[in-house]
């Protein structure tokens, strides 16, 4: 298994349109090989932000890596950069991915 993340840095006032636009995309990403699950999570405030992460969930990294160089990834993110959406957070996300050395299951824990 293989987990992307992207942090946001959502300025203060901003996390409901920030949260709207990640409601309202079209993300193609539901059909694409690989794909298990995805989150948009809401961290703590900080000072100037509040802090969130896209967590998206693959069977694979090689698949995680085939859906980056896709159409459907292409369109998914035709919008990320207008400016429309840029005015609500605080630099550009910050991605991190990790490969899955252990998982453990509700099933397998009462085992």
């Amino acid at each position: 298994m293989f987990i992307a993340t992207n942090r946001f840095k959502v300025k203060h006032g901003s996390e409901a349109e920030f949260e709207r636009v990640w409601r309202e995309r079209d993300s193609y990403i539901a059909s694409v090989p690989g794909f298990v699950a995805f989150d948009l999570c809401r961290g703590p405030e900080k000072e100037e932000y509040t802090l969130y992460i896209s967590h998206t969930v693959w069977a694979t990294k090689a698949e995680f890596e085939a859906w980056t160089k896709s159409e459907a990834f292409r369109l998914a993110h035709k919008d990320a950069g207008a400016s429309a959406n840029r005015v609500n957070y605080m630099g550009g996300p910050e991605f991190e991915g990790f490969e899955s050395v252990l998982s453990l299951s509700p099933a397998e824990k009462a085992a």
